[in-house]
């Protein structure tokens, strides 16, 4: 049998950084973490070959190669996937589709006829036997939440690491909190189900012997879903990184009560995290009740960023406008509150009802749904009719994330944030990549681009005031540049 995976087209996104690419010679941020899952699943006698089409190009010869397609997307990549499909079509080659976009959109796609929903553990088998026997079904799919202890480690020789900026492993699926607009209780649960710590670190040591030596990117729903299971991971992979004396380091998601727990704190600083990204959503205390994101009530956001700032991380923020209860003021307090709290990469994004969603099913009783989402987090769209008029939304939004990455106010986000964070290490080595990038960004943003007199403002500042994080502080600064131009074209 010989199956092609394919991996859909990332449009122009905050989280693509397709800008940061060219700084640092790398062709995608992230590699297809679920299609390599599934490839490890299938029977080993059987020929795979993997096309992640921010790598490269599908070409005809592929679609030739190949006895079955096998597509995986997001909502964000339903143009990418439309095109795809095209392709198969002319080739008539059926296509077998999973992930988020179809598990709440198949609907939307007529010239699939067969389609896995939701997660894929429990119905694999069955789908393999039905390739085999040439008797596949429309739907595969289970209303269990299976467990993820027998997960087999990703197919990574499928991939080239070396195109991608940071690897990705997965501990644990679903979150025990209950955000309105969130689409993550819907396809993973309320319980979070985690692999072993063995077996998350088995992982981790087939990235290590592959050669991979860089970031690694847990990209849990949340990892401290269950903090009992988390102190053991985390206990396993700082003996783990000793043992192999690896410079692989991590980021994830969490939620904010992580600040809570300065023992958590401590252990993934010790295994080697670097970032986090926290749904902050807003400061409008209303409006988070509102969405029910009750965590993050009754408590100083800003001084809970800067406590896991103290700590060594680096704080990545979501935030989100457009609740019933934003008042006009809205745009002016988020911009304060991430001004004030460092955190240097914000995203912000329009308030979306995804499919199926408690937001999604309460919008549609009120007859507020206008359209279908995009799944981009930061266009500049509304897929309801919202309180507040539109227009003043839609352009407040756009002129928000301006003047959020617009040069001077986010090279000061950076010096906010690098006065409170206390780096877990030495952050003056450099590797050739480093050097390289470093470069690129000289003449990019010292010399040719329009906020160069705050580069240089900022860069002597840095290098003067605080040389032990004149690396970071880089890094940012390139970082910022991809965000810029995400804001530009909003």
């Amino acid at each position: 049998m010989k199956i092609l995976l394919v991996s859909p087209q990332t449009p122009d996104t905050f989280w693509s950084f397709k800008h940061v690419l060219q700084f640092i010679s790398k062709r995608a941020a992230f590699p297809p973490l679920g299609l390599l899952t599934v490839a490890a699943m299938l029977p080993r006698d059987w020929e795979l070959r993997l096309v992640d089409l921010n790598v490269q190009l599908l070409r005809d010869g592929d679609l030739e190669w190949a006895d079955y397609v096998f597509l995986s997307a997001m909502i964000v990549h339903k143009d990418s996937v439309n095109e795809i499909v095209e392709r198969c079509d002319a080739f008539s080659k059926t296509v077998i589709a999973g992930g988020p976009l179809f598990t709440t959109g198949h609907t939307a796609f007529p010239k699939i006829s067969h389609f896995v929903l939701g997660e894929g553990e429990e119905v694999i088998p069955q789908l393999v036997a039905d390739l085999q026997s040439g008797s596949l079904q429309h739907y595969y799919h289970t209303d269990n939440r299976p467990e993820i202890t027998h997960v087999p480690v990703p197919r990574w020789d499928l991939i080239q690491p070396r195109h991608y900026v940071t690897m990705a492993v997965q501990f644990s699926r679903g979150c025990p909190f209950d955000c309105e607009f969130c689409d993550i209780i819907v396809m993973n649960g309320r319980v979070p189900r985690t692999k072993t710590p063995a077996q998350l670190v088995a992982e981790l040591e087939s990235l290590r012997r592959i050669g991979w030596n860089d970031g690694v990117f847990i990209v849990d729903d949340n990892f401290i879903g269950n903090k009992k299971k988390t102190k053991e991971l985390l206990a396993e992979i700082i003996a783990w990184r000793k043992r192999a004396r690896t410079k692989i380091f991590f980021l994830t998601e969490a939620s904010v009560n992580l600040a809570d727990d300065p023992e958590l704190c401590r252990l993934m600083v010790a295994a080697g995290f670097k970032k986090v990204f926290l749904g902050l959503e807003t400061p409008s205390i209303e409006s988070l009740e509102e969405c029910r994101k009750l965590q993050n009530r009754d408590r100083d956001l800003v001084e809970t960023v800067n406590i896991l700032q103290r700590h060594g991380l680096e704080v990545m923020g979501g935030f989100i406008i457009g609740f019933d209860h934003d008042k006009r003021d809205i745009f002016k307090r988020q911009f304060d509150f991430i001004q004030r709290s460092g955190v240097v990469t914000a995203m912000v994004g329009l308030l979306t009802a995804l499919p199926e969603t408690r937001l999604y099913r309460r919008l549609i009783k009120e007859g507020r749904i206008e359209t279908e989402t995009t799944g981009n987090n930061t266009e500049a769209v509304l897929n309801f009719k919202p309180k507040l008029d539109r227009e003043f939304l839609v352009n407040g939004y756009r002129e928000l994330m301006k003047k959020l990455y617009e040069p001077r106010a986010y090279y000061q986000r950076i010096q906010i944030f690098l006065k409170n964070y206390h780096a877990s290490g030495p952050n003056l080595r450099f590797s050739w990549g480093d050097v390289q990038a470093f470069l690129k960004s000289f003449w990019l943003l010292g010399v040719w681009h329009r906020g160069r007199f705050s580069y240089w403002h900022f860069f002597l500042n840095t290098l003067i005031r605080r040389p032990q994080q004149f690396r970071k502080g880089i890094e940012l600064a390139i970082i910022g540049y991809h965000f810029r131009r995400v804001a530009k074209y909003l």
